[in-house]
Order: C-alpha cells, then structure tokens, then sequence
C-alpha cells in the first residue's frame, strides 16, 4: 500500500482555516453586543428627550391656560351681579302676576318658553295664608333674615291625589334662583331627589339640567298604593343637587312639605316654597352618648374595640329619628391607619350595637402613640352621610377619655367600658 504525505503547507493552511473561523465568530458576537447597548443607550435617550418635551409643553400650556382663566374671570367680576340681589327670595321673577293670581283665586299662569299650563291648580286657603300670600311685614322679615343667609332659591311642586287608582301623583315644576356651584363661572347642573317620608320606601329623581340656575323639570311621579288614611301621615322630602362628574355630589338645600293639610278631594294644589340648607337639622339638644368598651394584649399587640351601644343621640331626620352608624378609625401619630364600621341601625336614637372589632397595633410600639377615633353618622342612601357627633380616645385625650385610656394601659387584658358624650 502506497503512504500518503501531507505537505507541511498544506497542515499549517488547515490549521490557520480553523483559528480565523473561531476568531470571526467571537468577533461577530461581541460586534452585535455592542450594536444593541449602543442601540439601547440611543433608545433611552430618546426617550428622555420626549418626557422632557411633553413636561415642558404641559408647562407652557398650564401657563396659557392660567393666563386665560385670569382673563376670563377678571372679566366675569367686571360684570355686574345685581339682579339676583334685587329679586325678592320669597317672589321670583315675574312673581306679580303669580301673587295678583293668589290673591284673586285664579289659576297660576304658565311661565314663558314652558308651553305648558296647569288647569284646575288652584290653591288652599291654609297654604295661601301659611306658604303663598303673607302680609307685607312677613315679606319683609323673611326677606331681611334670608339676605343675612345665603340664598337658595325657590321650588316649585303640585300635588294631586288619584283616588280611583289608589296613587300620590307629585310634579316637581321647576326650581329658581339656585346658587352657583362655582361663583366665577356661574351655573349649576342640578337634579331633585324625592322621598317620603316615615317610610323612606318610595324615592325618586329627577333628570340632570347642564348649566342653568333656573331648571324646569315638569316631571310628575306617581306613588301607587297610597290611601286615604296615609296621605295626613306623609312628608314629601326634595334634596335639591348639583351633579359633579369627577367628584361627589354637591347638596344645594332641601324643601320638607308635610301633607297633613291637603285635602284629597281636590284635583291639584299647586306650591312653592324656599330651599332651606341641608345642615339646618334638630340640633338644640346634646350629640348624646356612646358605650365603648376596651380592651389591650400586650402579648398579641393588639385591641380589642367593642361597640356597645348609644343614647340620646340628636334627630337627624324630618320624622324626629336617625340611621346610626359608627365608623372606627386606629391612629398612629395622628395618622389613621385602619378603619372598621358597624351595621346601620334603622329609626332610632338609642342603637344598640354589640359588635366587636380587633385592631393591631404597630410591632413594640404599645400605646403610647396609638388613639382610637369613633364617628357617630346618620346614614343616608339618597346623600352623603351626615356626622352626628365625634369621640377621640388616647394618650392626647383628656377628661373622660383620657382617665378611660389610662385604665385600658394599666389593667391590660381586661375589657373596661364606660360611657363617653360625643362631641363636634
């Protein structure tokens, strides 16, 4: 057999083949390495270019924007305010013709651009001398004692019992003379809620009028199942608001109109009365009490808060009673850092609750820092919840409050309750 020889330049050109290869690949890698930081780098970069520029742009158009709005409202105090002062809170505008109508027993006329009169509308001789038609000294209190509040404007209502259908029919009319929700723009977005009262079973609303002081509704709602013998027992109760998209409600006033007066005989009384504020509610007598009960384990850092019971608690609502709710905050330096609520209690003022909630406090802190907050509110489904009375125990309490806290610090892992008197 013949032996093959291989040329030393031919082993050394093999061999050299071998190495470039490896060397070309290494070089590729690192070469797209470095192409995609530097790609990366140039992205974020760019990046950083364009939140600059819509930071900056933001900017100048907060600036312009602000600059108008100066303009614009340096402009809306140039013009004069008067005539809102000049109206009477008692007679809106044309209000002539309304009293000339009262006085001489005739139907109210229908008002321009409504299209729409209310034949058979006359009034009751008690709603003229109490609602519609007081002697021209009246007038003048009640317009002296309304320009030292603020104004609300006007509601205007019928009312008209179906006796063959067994049903309350209520026409929300229209509403007058309503303030502002923002002074320097002017207007409003107001609607009407309707509720009847003890019951609180049949409520209703009305539509959303955009940017107007003066909406006319003229929506009629009916209330079947409604007898005779119930009509004296009722309160119509109307929550004037203001609509906010972005945030809650704004509540412009309330009209309460009981109908112990009105006689389901007649076909449609007509009304208006004036929009009192929301906050004007029975408080003469005290915020009443509440019975907490404490109790701390050191070994578990925790708080045993029971919620016992309350009394004399103030009518928060038209039929003389209330819908308690107490809400439980825990504070950390002042700061609140847990929150528990009880059940609602339905029209009464003396709840008993009896609920018991576990709050933990903040590793090897003790009590020292730690406070309880307790808010007594009167809840409400239609509208926001109103505070009917507030209660503070902790280290930074005093009186009452603090002797009880001491006790809780002192006597741990025993329930301790007293009594404690609410407050504003």
């Amino acid at each position: 057999m013949k032996s093959v020889e291989i040329h030393p330049a031919h082993e050394s050109y093999h061999t050299i083949t071998a190495g470039s290869v490896a060397g070309i690949c290494i070089g590729a890698i690192v070469f797209l390495i470095g192409i995609s930081i530097i790609g990366y780098r140039c992205y974020q970069r760019r990046r950083a270019r364009n939140v600059q520029n819509r930071l900056s742009y933001a900017i100048k158009k907060g600036l312009k924007e602000s600059a108008n709005g100066r303009r614009s409202s340096s402009s809306v105090k140039s013009t004069p305010l008067k005539q809102h002062r000049a109206t009477s809170p008692i007679m809106p505008p044309q209000d002539s013709l309304l009293d000339r109508s009262l006085e001489q027993g005739c139907n109210m006329p229908p008002e321009k651009g409504h299209g729409q009169s209310f034949p058979d509308q006359s009034f009751d001789e008690n709603e003229k001398e109490s609602v519609t038609t007081p002697s021209e000294k009246d007038i003048s209190l009640r317009e002296r004692q309304i320009d030292e509040k603020q104004r609300l404007g006007i509601l205007y209502f019928s009312v008209e019992y179906d006796e063959q259908n067994t049903a309350l029919l209520v026409t929300i009319v229209r509403a007058s003379d309503l303030p502002p929700r923002d002074p320097s723009l002017g207007g409003c977005d107001p609607y009407i809620k309707l509720q009847l009262l003890p019951d609180k079973k049949h409520k209703c609303k009305t539509r959303v009028l955009r940017k107007t002081q003066h909406p006319a509704y003229d929506e009629t709602f009916t209330f079947y199942g409604i007898s005779k013998n119930q009509i004296p027992g009722i309160t119509l109760h109307f929550v004037i608001l203001s609509f906010d998209r972005f945030s809650r409600d704004e509540i412009i006033g309330e009209v309460v109109y009981p109908l112990t007066d009105v006689s389901t005989e007649q076909k449609e009384l007509l009304l208006f009365k004036e929009i009192n504020p929301r906050h004007l509610k029975f408080r003469a007598q005290g915020r009443g009490e509440l019975l907490i009960s404490l109790c701390y384990q050191p070994a578990a850092n925790r708080l045993t808060v029971v919620v016992l019971k309350a009394r004399n608690l103030p009518k928060m609502d038209i039929t003389g009673l209330s819908d308690p709710i107490v809400k439980i905050y825990l504070l950390y330096n002042n700061q609140r850092i847990a929150k528990k609520k009880t059940h609602v209690k339905k029209r009464t003022l003396n709840p008993v609750f009896n609920e018991s909630f576990l709050f933990d406090i903040p590793y090897n802190e003790g009590l020292q820092n730690i406070s309880m907050e307790f808010l007594v509110m009167d809840w409400d489904r239609m509208t926001k919840n109103e505070v009917i009375g507030r209660l503070e125990i902790g280290g930074r309490s005093c009186g009452q409050e603090i002797h009880h806290w001491n006790e809780v610090m002192n006597c741990p892992r025993k329930q301790i309750a007293e009594w404690h008197k609410l407050r504003e």
